[in-house]
């Protein structure tokens, strides 16, 4: 049971550290999607409501420990404040005189939103000692902390865990939300429980994969990692992405999935193409039928439409990763289908973070047709491996 609001007590007049994930996507200082922030809303305005003043703290793409420009969280103050209803206050450093002077001029109900935690070398120290001493800066500005960036919880950072042993801590509610729906996935999923992969990279999907042998019934596979499968069974796969270092894993876990009665259903056709562009012409090819040329960068119509008869039945539908590279609009069909077939799905349908949420919004689809869109990729991925995440096991109930 994880620590919530509700164990802070009385908030009026209290300054309330928030840890949100404000990593939101910039074309120069233009937000080219706010699913971040307006993820934040509800915590931040139940805080706002009850009086708290109201200290927001953040990253933002992966300085190197010292002030980047382009890296500031500037831009997302104005998006923040028009969603708030409020002016929010912006302090340009993180424990400096700047957040001082304006941690200390926040009237009650009022927001504030300090300088990118990772223009500090301390956040994401590999040392203890380091992360404890900036954690500790941090606490200065604070009565309590809400820990509500699920999209870090996974990383012992300072902001994230140490920040949350040095004052009353609890959960927000988009973190008490994730933990919810995803353990929805893994504890007790209803059946048939269907689990859609994609993405570019196998390596990250491993773990879930072994996990989920045991659990799901039917393992959907696409995007770049697919061909490594295809490899692995003995078709061709051209120029596609290929990671020959896991080939022999792919093999036993096949093997586990046709022991274990785990339909793993791979792609039957694909999207080839010579160059990687957005002006690439598709040309579709059935499956080891890919040019030596060419690389696979989509699932083809006949995949699209195998994997919507997967999902149409499935009372649980966890999805991480694209089928292709949906940026490009040649490319994005195979990505727009699965999606569309998790929208019609009568189950519970999740949507697994990372590259899939930003897909979801970047198509324009509804988000109220998912029963649930994560704000962490890399969060969500490792909480369904049952992995332990340190923002989250520091919340515990038990864990002072």
């Amino acid at each position: 049971m994880l620590k919530t609001i509700d164990s802070l007590g009385e908030l009026r007049g209290k300054r309330v550290l928030v840890r949100a994930d404000l990593n939101v996507p910039l074309d120069g200082a233009t937000i080219t999607d706010d699913g971040r922030i307006r993820a934040a809303l509800p915590t931040l305005t139940r805080l706002v409501e009850a009086g708290a003043r109201v200290v927001v703290i953040s990253h933002l793409g992966r300085p190197k420990g010292a002030p980047e420009e382009k890296y500031s969280l500037q831009p997302v103050v104005g998006r923040l404040g028009e969603l708030l209803g409020q002016d929010v206050a912006f302090a340009t450093d993180t424990v400096g005189p700047s957040a001082q002077d304006v941690v200390a001029g926040l009237a009650d109900g009022r927001v504030a939103v300090l300088e990118n935690l990772r223009f500090n070398a301390g956040e994401t120290s590999k040392d203890d000692a380091e992360r404890l001493a900036f954690a500790t800066q941090l606490a200065t500005l604070g009565d309590a902390f809400v820990s509500d960036g699920f999209g870090v919880v996974h990383r012992k950072q300072a902001s994230v865990y140490e920040l949350a042993t040095l004052l009353p801590a609890g959960a927000g509610q988009l973190v008490l939300g994730e933990v919810e729906s995803l353990r929805k996935v893994t504890d007790s999923p209803e059946r048939p429980f269907v689990v859609v992969l994609g993405g570019a990279k196998i390596a990250d999907k491993l773990g879930v994969i072994d996990a989920l042998l045991s659990k799901a019934d039917r393992i959907l596979i696409g995007g770049g990692m697919a061909y490594t499968f295809q490899k692995a069974k003995g078709y061709e796969v051209g120029q596609s992405l290929l990671d020959e270092s896991k080939l022999d894993v792919v093999r036993e876990y096949m093997e586990r999935a046709e022991r274990d009665g785990v339909e793993l259903v791979l792609p039957v056709d694909t999207l080839a193409s010579a160059e990687f562009s957005a002006d690439a012409v598709p040309t579709v090819v059935g499956v080891g039928e890919i040019p030596a040329d060419q690389e696979g960068m989509d699932i083809g119509p006949k995949t699209a439409e195998l994997f919507g008869e997967k999902i149409a039945d499935a009372a649980t539908v966890f999805w991480n990763g694209p089928m292709g590279v949906f940026e490009f609009e040649n490319f994005a069909q195979g990505t727009i289908s699965v999606a569309e077939s998790l929208a019609k799905a009568p189950g519970y349908t999740v949507v697994g973070g990372g590259d899939s949420a930003a897909a979801v919004r970047t198509l324009g689809f509804d988000e109220s047709l998912f029963s649930h869109i994560s704000t962490g990729g890399g969060a969500s991925l490792e909480l369904i491996e049952g992995k332990d995440l340190p923002g989250i096991s520091i919340l515990e109930e038990d864990s002072e």
